[in-house]
């Protein structure tokens, strides 16, 4: 693997989750194999759980870590192509990636979307640039469109709390104050259709209408406009805001009657609860399921670390 930013560049979900587990449970298993080996973490964009986890996964393989955080440590970087750079910009990509690449064997990068333009954002200039010069293997923090790792993390919790052998996944739009990129629900839909298709899970989509995601990201799955209808019966849901694909980047609705709480959970199989974190209680989701037993946040969260050294360990084998 020299490559992680989609599930495309996964073959098969299920052995990449069994593979996580085993390392789960027996972290430091490879060490030896990070030794003399540096991961270079690029930030453009805020983290907590991100940060610490691929840190943790890189620690636990035995490798050095260096983290910059670009947008405030860096040279404010130029990413066209043949432009004077008589303004703002100091420094190319294309410079700035290869440099990277001379000083670390794997880079880890995060960059978020602009929101304005979805052609500039869809098109994932940062990424397609830092992988064509940095001439080492990239792992996606999470980019304008997906975040990979979250979704990996996402369905390892799934693996581990399912109680039905092919559980119904729901994802569920969720309102917020301000718009939100479409990169986790964009990934969980890839990741949960290609489960689906593997035949580890049923996965249905929520959201109202006008919140549609591009379609290349949702084949496969059930898309119902009607909450109720979508998580009844449902094993696990993920609640999560975002912004219109269509319309781009704007708030079409203002969310009533789409925050979950607990009584709502009553129409479910016991679902448990899913979110990426960070989340602003009582506005995407009730306060009364992150408190309580039905909520498995912090148990995904966790499972952040044993995805990024899953991909970093298929990173190094191939070094």
């Amino acid at each position: 693997m020299r490559l992680f930013t989609s599930v495309k560049d996964v073959t098969s979900v299920k052995p990449l989750v069994q593979e996580a587990l085993t390392l789960k449970s027996n972290p430091y298993a490879f060490q030896d194999l990070g030794k003399n080996k540096t991961l270079g973490v690029i930030f453009l964009n805020p983290s907590l759980r991100t940060r610490l986890s691929t840190q943790k996964a890189a620690a636990n393989l035995g490798m050095s870590v260096m983290v910059m955080n670009i947008d405030k440590e860096g040279w404010a970087l130029e990413t066209r192509d043949g432009v004077v750079m008589d303004g703002t910009t100091v420094e190319h990509i294309r410079e700035a990636a290869r440099v990277f690449g001379q000083y670390c064997d794997i880079l880890a990068i995060r960059a978020f979307p602009g929101l304005k333009n979805r052609d500039e954002d869809y098109n994932e200039e940062i990424f397609g640039k830092f992988i064509e010069f940095s001439g080492v293997p990239v792992v996606s923090l999470e980019s304008a469109t997906l975040h990979p790792l979250q979704s990996f993390a996402d369905l390892i919790t799934i693996e581990e709390h399912k109680k039905t052998q092919k559980p119904k996944v729901v994802l569920t739009w969720a309102p917020h104050v301000k718009p939100l990129p479409q990169s986790v629900p964009n990934a969980f839909a890839e990741w949960m259709c290609k489960a689906q298709q593997e035949g580890l899970l049923d996965f249905v989509i929520t959201h109202p209408e006008g919140y549609e995601l591009a379609k290349k990201f949702t084949e496969g799955a059930t898309i119902i406009h009607n909450q109720d209808e979508a998580i009844k019966g449902a094993d696990f849901i993920y609640p999560k805001n975002w912004s219109g694909y269509h319309d781009y980047g704007k708030i079409l609705h203002k969310g009533d009657g789409w925050m979950l709480n607990l009584e709502r959970l009553k129409i479910t199989n016991g679902a448990k609860v899913l979110h990426c974190l960070p989340v602003r209680r009582d506005l995407e989701l009730g306060s009364d399921i992150l408190d309580s037993d039905s909520s498995l946040v912090i148990e995904e969260a966790g499972n952040r670390v044993w995805a990024a050294q899953t991909v970093l360990k298929r990173m190094l084998e191939k070094l």
